[in-house]
């Protein structure tokens, strides 16, 4: 189908108001994250939010984002979500409307981590902490009011490919538990020319196969590329990961490579959902004030999760 007119819409105002990625090749990361910056936009309430300062990985400190659904004396489950940005841009307040309305849609807890990001920290730098994060959360689960018992990982974008990448660490590792992985438009292959939809869509929705490329250079050498922590596709089994869903636009640079890993995770015995929302471009999954498919899309992932940490 064509592009959805909310979803143009939306990718029209933001070009007009410079938050594009077109040029991206000439600029610094500085000058990239002063450029997305946008002004505060209204945000759902939550019961409560924390932030906290945990061990990272390699000694460093690491702030993340307690999210409560509610004031439950019984333990809720848990999902530790990744934000998106090419692992260079972002944070916790970049996606904190995003996660508040799945905090609301799932009534779980949510922990928000503030990965290191690239150039200044590369891979396996933000995959790292993203572990390091989820170990603590299995380990405090009962201090935050969660059940460690019923952990998930969510992420979207950059986000995505750590949340699948955490998934594998845990199962590589030893632990912990992970019962769900949300994948929401994953980078899982760091080769922008391995797939027909990088051209497809490269140019003219947002997202570009440019800034793919750039992104990739900016976080990983070349020769760490195949490896399967910074690429999770490329991972030889697939076997013993945790169910997951995956979300994909049909206008987004990365459709193909998500789709192929929830098609390999399925190969390999996991169960797994994938649900392409057609008309949509990379990005659309948190803008709910103006594009109605992202709401479907929230809700069908809140539906999956729910179902598989509620039990």
């Amino acid at each position: 189908m064509a592009l959805d007119p909310t979803a143009k819409a939306v990718m029209d105002m933001m070009e007009d108001n410079g938050v594009s990625f077109k040029g991206i090749a000439s600029m610094t990361a500085v000058e990239l994250r002063s450029m997305m910056q946008t002004g505060e936009l209204p945000v759902e309430d939550v019961a409560r939010t924390e932030d906290r300062v945990i061990p990272g990985a390699d000694g460093t400190e690491l702030p993340i984002r307690i999210y409560w659904p509610s004031t439950s004396d019984q333990p809720l489950p848990v999902v530790v979500f990744f934000h998106g940005g090419g692992w260079v841009i972002g944070g916790i307040d970049s996606h904190d409307g995003q996660v508040r309305e799945m905090v609301n849609r799932t009534a779980m807890v949510y922990v928000s981590v503030d990965y290191r990001l690239a150039p200044e920290a590369r891979f396996p730098a933000a995959a790292e902490d993203c572990y390091a994060a989820t170990q603590w959360v299995a380990a405090n689960a009962a201090s935050i009011g969660a059940d460690a018992t019923r952990l998930g990982v969510a992420g979207d974008s950059a986000g995505g490919n750590l949340a699948a990448v955490v998934a594998q660490m845990a199962r590589d590792r030893g632990g912990p538990a992970i019962a769900h992985q949300l994948l929401i438009y994953p980078c899982c292959d760091m080769d922008s020319n391995a797939w027909p939809s990088q051209t497809e869509n490269g140019f003219d929705y947002f997202l570009t196969k440019e800034s793919m490329d750039w992104f990739y250079d900016q976080y990983a050498d070349v020769a760490d590329r195949d490896k399967p922590y910074a690429s999770p596709i490329k991972a030889d089994d697939l076997s013993g990961l945790p169910p997951a869903c995956v979300i994909t636009a049909e206008y987004d640079p990365l459709r193909d490579e998500g789709e192929a890993y929830g098609a390999r995770l399925q190969e390999a015995g996991v169960s797994c959902e994938v649900h392409r929302y057609d008309g949509m471009f990379h990005g659309f999954f948190g803008m709910t004030m103006a594009i109605p498919g992202a709401v479907a899309a929230q809700e069908t992932a809140a539906a999956v999760v729910k179902a598989a940490l509620s039990g």
